[in-house]
């Protein structure tokens, strides 16, 4: 039987018991006041599904506020099977597609995916690898660039006037600890000092760094335990456990999901679909967490990670 026959999935009083557990585990908190005593359910024929009025504010509220959920009309039902959907689909789902599952409009599926990936975002990290460990590091370039130029950051002409490479296309920087976790981001350009920069600041300085033989990378290697490189211009790709594979396939799962999925991405919200597939990555099967574990992680992170409307446009 399918997880999606669940009875949360169907019934919306059941739904909100499923996220009051998750939220409140030791019982229902007050948003506004952050009491846990003298509050009660209110219930009645005309009351919302999932009240509650705190009696020492003596202000009503749902598990719903503080969360991506607030102010939205959509059921919690819904909510969670568009939840479970984007946890458990490896290359993403497209908001055509729970526009059409969910029986919503097509706004409302993007406005709604948009705030599931806000609660994919994981928050402060510490540093990947540490002794002994090792760290892939490396860049891609993916979608065309919202401002497109005609020179290099060196001032260099194009030589093939930006119609193919990485010219007029969106760096992602992405590092990833062997066995462990992946962390991207999106930069304005790939440049030495703003590589060298996230190198440093994400990664342990006492792992072992591994990257192709581009030269943004040599210089902030120094700085690791050790600093082993494959030349891929000269057709090496591994040298014993010297490669650069994990990431590579990192690259290859999200750049398939971005193309035959989601087809069409702004710039302004590439950093949100890569936290989705950071997410997805760093909460895989191979770590022991299947997709109702995923789901219930992202779950407990809807917590503070409102997103308006106005908020999800303008970035």
């Amino acid at each position: 039987m399918s997880v999606l026959s669940d009875h949360h999935f169907h019934d919306e009083a059941a739904a909100y018991k499923f996220v009051e557990a998750r939220i409140w585990p030791n019982g229902p908190v007050c948003p506004h006041c952050g009491g846990v005593e003298r509050i009660s359910k209110m219930e009645g024929k005309s009351t919302r599904i999932g009240t509650y009025k705190c009696y020492q504010c003596r202000k009503p509220f749902t598990v719903k506020i503080g969360t991506i959920f607030e102010a939205s009309h959509v059921p919690m039902h819904h909510w969670l099977q568009a939840i479970f959907l984007m946890a458990s689909s490896k290359k993403g789902i497209s908001s055509n597609q729970l526009h059409r599952t969910l029986g919503c409009t097509l706004k409302t599926a993007w406005f709604m995916s948009h705030r599931i990936r806000e609660a994919m975002r994981d928050g402060k990290l510490g540093p990947l690898g540490g002794n002994g460990k090792i760290v892939e590091a490396d860049e891609t370039y993916f979608g065309q660039r919202a401002d497109k130029r005609t020179t290099r950051t060196t001032g260099e002409k194009f030589i093939k006037k930006g119609r193919s490479g990485p010219s007029n296309k969106r760096a992602v920087v992405s590092l990833i600890e062997r066995g462990g976790s992946v962390r991207s981001f999106h930069v304005a350009s790939a440049t030495q000092e703003n590589v060298a920069a996230l190198v440093s600041i994400n990664i342990d300085r006492e792992s072992v760094l591994m990257t192709d033989e581009s030269r943004l990378y040599p210089t902030v290697g120094a700085t690791f335990d050790a600093h082993h490189t494959v030349k891929h211009s000269a057709g090496e790709y591994v040298r014993g456990s010297v490669h650069t594979n994990t990431i590579e396939s990192y690259f290859s799962i999200f750049k398939r999901g971005m193309r035959g999925t989601y087809q069409h991405c702004a710039e302004k919200h590439l950093h949100r679909y890569l936290a989705e597939f950071d997410f997805r990555h760093n909460r895989r099967v191979a770590l022991g967490v299947n997709d109702v574990a995923r789901a219930d992680r992202i779950l407990i992170n809807v917590v503070g990670k409102r997103l308006t409307y106005e908020t999800t446009s303008a970035r």
